[in-house]
């Protein structure tokens, strides 16, 4: 069960702002998310695998392998409520031997959670959104330290994903106000097209990677995440390049 200083973390209100800056909570599925899901699936060799992001009173699950008709459930009885407070991978050989979860509904319930093993989600700022957690209805032995080691390059991997996405939308936000102010938010689709469900671009006619899309479109080379604070300055160095070329060219044509 939760504890009331896991209530206090849970319901931090920066930790919240942290998550919901990301704008993913009720989104579609998203195939890089549930290739993660499989993944840990099949390296652990179990029923259910999830990626979790855990909001004030509910856990929602972005990608699900092997559980079907759920998509959230409440903060109380999840264990990925509890995985959210603290840095560590939190494991649970047989959950009604475990005194942290022998009680709870979805270990003495009809769920039957028998093995639970979870890696937090960390964001570069240091806050802890959620999981990549792997659930077994029997009892295992404990994982390997280089097993437990892949989970938390598993939700590395998750959290590299969720930044690329919002850097994504953050540069989509910047080119629109670099290229026609504000009131051009209202329509970024007249500028970029972006594929909910791949995050991919299209230009000319041929639907890209958003770093390959960056490559082509402002000569930028992307080799890991990018701030909002480095687009923005990229972009406008960018539309400064651009006004300067413009302006030789109308002098070169007078």
């Amino acid at each position: 069960m939760v504890r009331l200083m896991d209530i206090a973390y849970i319901s931090n209100a920066e930790r919240l702002a942290a998550l919901r800056r990301y704008d993913i909570l009720d989104t579609p599925p998203d195939g890089a998310f549930d290739r993660v899901a499989r993944i840990a699936a099949r390296i652990f060799h179990v029923p259910i695998a999830l990626v979790s992001l855990v909001d004030k009173d509910r856990i929602w699950f972005k990608a699900r392998e092997g559980l079907s008709g759920v998509t959230e459930i409440p903060c109380a009885p999840g264990l990925c409520a509890s995985v959210v407070c603290q840095d560590q991978t939190y494991l649970v050989t047989d959950a009604l031997q475990d005194p942290r979860t022998r009680e709870n509904p979805l270990v003495v319930g009809e769920f039957g959670l028998r093995f639970y093993a979870a890696a937090p989600l960390i964001t570069h700022d240091g806050y802890r959104l959620g999981t990549v957690c792997v659930i077994d209805r029997e009892p295992r032995p404990a994982p390997k330290p280089e097993e437990l080691a892949i989970l938390e390059d598993l939700a590395g991997i998750v959290i590299d994903q969720m930044e690329v996405r919002l850097a994504a939308r953050l540069t989509l936000e910047s080119l629109v106000l670099a290229e026609g102010g504000t009131d051009n938010l209202a329509h970024p689709e007249a500028l970029i097209t972006i594929c909910a469900w791949s995050k991919k671009v299209r230009i000319d006619g041929e639907w890209v990677s958003f770093e390959e899309f960056l490559e082509r479109r402002f000569g930028m080379r992307v080799t890991h995440g990018i701030s909002r604070e480095a687009m923005r300055r990229a972009l406008l160095e960018w539309k400064s390049k651009s006004a300067a070329t413009s302006s030789a060219e109308a002098t070169a044509a007078d």
